[in-house]
């Protein structure tokens, strides 16, 4: 058994011990240079509803959803430190995980900011807003500090060094379905409110997902017609259908996630076959998760088809929203922006199969983008 040797000092070895930590601490980065919003978009909103002053990222007082600010890239699991101020009355929220389209709080979640300290609910300050209630409410009327540690599925979140929340985002009712990988974002509620010291260190990823379409060059790649004389055609990472048929994986699956943002002019009729046997819709049986955007259709986007209608999401035309569906033997349920709209534990066929977009109807075109898909054991 070997030995340190004695010239060694405690110091030494405490040094060595934290070694990796402060490795790790040192890749952390600035999410906000301190002068411009360079990295940061303003979504649904003009230049005046944020902006950057005195070292800050300002939130202007007429500012609210939907209009917000996030990063331009996307984090999965990271350590996250900021500052934020209060005086006043102050009404914001720092978004985590946030989707392309969609609501950020609905589709990942909000770390609510509020000026008030008072008794732990789900809307206080430091609440994950408005499903979890903080631990404590250790705010303050001045700069107060906030870290967020995200490593699926844990997360950790401190207000002026004073732990509000250790979730088990797994297990958690309201979490474990919405989005793992996101944007950072600073939400808005017509009240000013500052951030700065923004800085983020990236930890390693858990999540594996296959690209079915990002590019114009994924749908030769992942794709092959299977029925009908469907039309698809590729605008960048934008994949429009129409006229009559079906588009089907050159892969099987049988127990699956995918994930992808979906969009389509009033009373669009498409659908998401799985299952299948990768010839549209001929038999054998397949399912279909239906894409019809009319509120009093027999079965309504996000239904089952035939076998159970989804509650109706409230989507609007031509506008994009989140579809996310996971597949476990019997089981499947659908979420659209962040709602479950359908749940259904009577699956029958459970052989591997295709997954298929339908085109359904001439002069009445869906569109997708970042389909993405992940195999579950």
């Amino acid at each position: 058994m070997s030995t340190v040797p004695q010239t060694f000092s405690r110091r030494a070895l405490l040094a060595l011990a934290a070694a990796p930590v402060l490795a790790r601490a040192q890749q952390a980065g600035p999410l906000f240079d301190g002068s411009t919003l360079t990295g940061w978009e303003i979504v649904n909103g003009d230049a005046s509803s944020y902006h950057a002053a005195d070292g800050a990222i300002v939130v202007s007082p007429f500012t609210s959803y939907p209009t917000w600010l996030r990063t331009r890239a996307e984090y999965e699991n990271f350590d996250l430190s900021c500052e934020f101020f209060t005086k006043g009355w102050t009404d914001s929220g720092l978004y985590l995980f946030a989707p392309r389209y969609g609501p950020p709080t609905d589709c990942g979640m909000q770390i609510k900011i509020f000026h008030r300290a008072e008794e732990p609910t789900p809307y206080s300050c430091g609440s994950i807003f408005p499903v979890a209630a903080p631990l404590k409410v250790p705010v303050k009327p001045e700069w107060n500090t906030l870290r967020v540690r995200s490593q699926w599925p844990r997360l950790e979140v401190w207000i002026n060094q004073e732990k509000v929340h250790d979730l088990d985002r797994s297990t958690h009712p309201e979490l474990r379905e919405r989005l793992r990988m996101g944007h950072i974002g600073i939400a808005a509620a017509s009240s000013q409110c500052r951030f700065r010291n923004l800085q983020l260190a990236a930890l390693p990823g858990t999540l594996k997902w296959d690209v079915l379409y990002d590019k114009p060059a994924d749908l030769d790649e992942n794709w092959v017609v299977s029925e009908g004389k469907p039309e698809f055609q590729t605008f960048g990472g934008v994949l429009r259908t129409d006229a009559y048929g079906h588009l089907a994986t050159k892969r099987k699956f049988r127990n699956f996630e995918i994930e992808m943002y979906i969009r389509g002019m009033a009373q669009h009729n498409s659908g998401i076959l799985f299952r299948s046997n990768g010839r549209g819709s001929e038999k054998p049986q397949h399912y279909e998760i239906q894409l019809h955007s009319a509120p009093e259709a027999h079965f309504p986007t996000g239904s089952l088809y035939h076998y159970k209608r989804a509650k109706y999401p409230r989507i609007a035309d031509e506008q994009w929203y989140l579809f996310q569906m996971r597949v476990i033997e019997r089981e499947v349920m659908v979420r659209i922006n962040g709602e479950t709209v359908m749940e259904y534990a009577g699956l029958s066929n459970l052989d591997d199969g295709f997954i298929e977009l339908q085109a359904h109807r001439r002069g009445y075109w869906t569109e997708f983008q970042r389909i993405r898909v992940r195999t579950l054991s």
